[in-house]
């Protein structure tokens, strides 16, 4: 299983040509994402909505909004079940995962408990978790 991280989903949504190749060639039938993930996405573009200036803005942002959503209907989106939180309590509890922020340690606590591959262009904030495998479709 390959879950796509949030740069990684806004990536794809924008049409990147690597991510997109990547995509179409991985040989595993499972990608995804996660359920923090949708959220990231989400969150962002309603904030974009929110604060829009001018009706234009309003109108795009709102396109945005649908575009995501409807990309977000179409995969596969997993969610933070016990194992998750099995995991996460145990990221915690570690003293060197500290300064890792909270959305992170949560997609990580569940790429753990799939036994997935997080695909992120946020190497620097993941590689210190060693049980994270990680792939970069960006760069």
């Amino acid at each position: 299983m390959h879950l796509l991280d949030t740069d990684t989903l806004t990536h794809l949504h924008a049409g990147h040509p690597r991510v997109v190749n990547h995509l179409r060639d991985v040989d595993d039938p499972v990608v995804g994402t996660t359920v923090i993930t949708k959220g990231e996405l989400l969150r962002g573009r309603i904030e974009f909505l929110l604060k829009a200036p001018k009706g234009a803005d309003l109108l795009r942002a709102q396109q945005w909004l649908t575009r995501t959503e409807n990309l977000l209907a179409q995969i596969l989106v997993v969610p933070f079940d016990e194992n998750a939180a099995r995991e996460f309590d145990r990221l915690r509890a570690n003293q060197a995962y500290r300064k890792i922020g909270r959305a992170d340690l949560l997609i990580a606590s569940i790429v753990l408990a799939n036994q997935a591959i997080l695909v992120t262009r946020n190497v620097r904030h993941f590689r210190q978790i060693h049980a994270v495998q990680i792939v970069n479709w960006v760069d």
